[in-house]
């Protein structure tokens, strides 16, 4: 409020209906120039952070869009889970890394993102439902072919809190989370799977099954599953990895959280002709 009576350029506004989504939209109604920026209450933006996202979009008239990295500032020592996050987003920096890597969860952090206004009026900002607002978004840009990069520069230090939505609000939860990326999943398969609607899963547990199951209710069938070892006691098929098909049978879906064990997937596919993209995608 200060800055408002001190500069002419601040705006304070007031928005009735609650929540980030209807703030969100109502400031970039009001906002009158050609790029959007975004952040939060609680974060602090580095002084570069306009500037160089601002040469980015001048420079690069094809992005519609571009975020960067952040600082993670965390508020206990309870945290490593969403520091091993950071990690994780900080590591995608181009659109290419971004395209195989948008379902496995949201690589761009929120708050650090800008985007030219002139493509939100043509495919929609947030939507209001019972999903994460940003990661719908930002799925359906991609979908829509709106190239999006990061700077390889930290722009914002993200501060986490107890407090924070996502772990807060049942529409961040895990289930939301997989539901809402199956769909943009389902989409980007029916374009780009040429088994469709057959895909393989790698990851027979519980859990990767658990978050597989979305996609029968998006006309996707799972052919059978590969895991380290066969197993018989399942609603499909569980074949050993060791003896999983040439890249041109099959497409296959890895549903396998822990970052360590996708690396040796990853591996093992590249030694077996698989193409991150073309033969197969990470999904969890």
């Amino acid at each position: 409020m200060k800055w408002a009576k001190k500069d002419n350029r601040f705006f304070v506004t007031t928005e009735e209906k609650q929540g980030v989504v209807f703030a969100s939209n109502k400031g970039f109604k009001i906002a009158k120039g050609k790029y959007i920026a975004r952040m939060d209450a609680d974060d602090v933006a580095y002084p570069t952070r306009l500037k160089f996202q601002v040469d980015f979009l001048d420079s690069h008239s094809d992005y519609g869009a571009v975020a960067g990295l952040v600082e993670y500032v965390p508020h206990s020592e309870y945290t490593a889970g969403f520091k091993r996050y950071v990690n994780w987003s900080n590591s995608i920096i181009t659109y290419e890394d971004l395209l195989k890597k948008q379902f496995v969860e949201m690589p761009l952090v929120n708050p650090t993102t800008m985007w030219r206004k002139e493509v939100a009026n043509k495919i929609g900002m947030y939507k209001n439902g019972d999903f994460p607002e940003d990661y719908e978004m930002w799925l359906r840009w991609l979908s829509k072919g709106i190239k999006i990069a990061k700077i390889p520069e930290v722009v914002l230090k993200w501060y986490d809190s107890d407090e924070r939505l996502t772990r807060t609000n049942p529409i961040y939860s895990n289930e939301s989370f997989f539901n809402i990326k199956t769909k943009y999943l389902s989409d980007w398969l029916k374009k780009n799977n040429p088994f469709h609607p057959n895909v393989v899963v790698w990851g027979a547990s519980k859990n990767s099954r658990k978050r597989a199951k979305p996609l029968f209710d998006n006309g996707i069938e799972i052919a059978y599953y590969i895991d380290i070892k066969k197993r018989t006691n399942l609603d499909r098929e569980v074949i050993q990895y060791i003896n999983i098909p040439t890249s041109d049978e099959i497409f296959i879906l890895v549903y396998m959280k822990q970052e360590d064990a996708r690396k040796e997937i990853q591996s093992f596919l590249k030694s077996r002709g698989f193409v991150e993209g073309i033969n197969y995608l990470l999904v969890s």
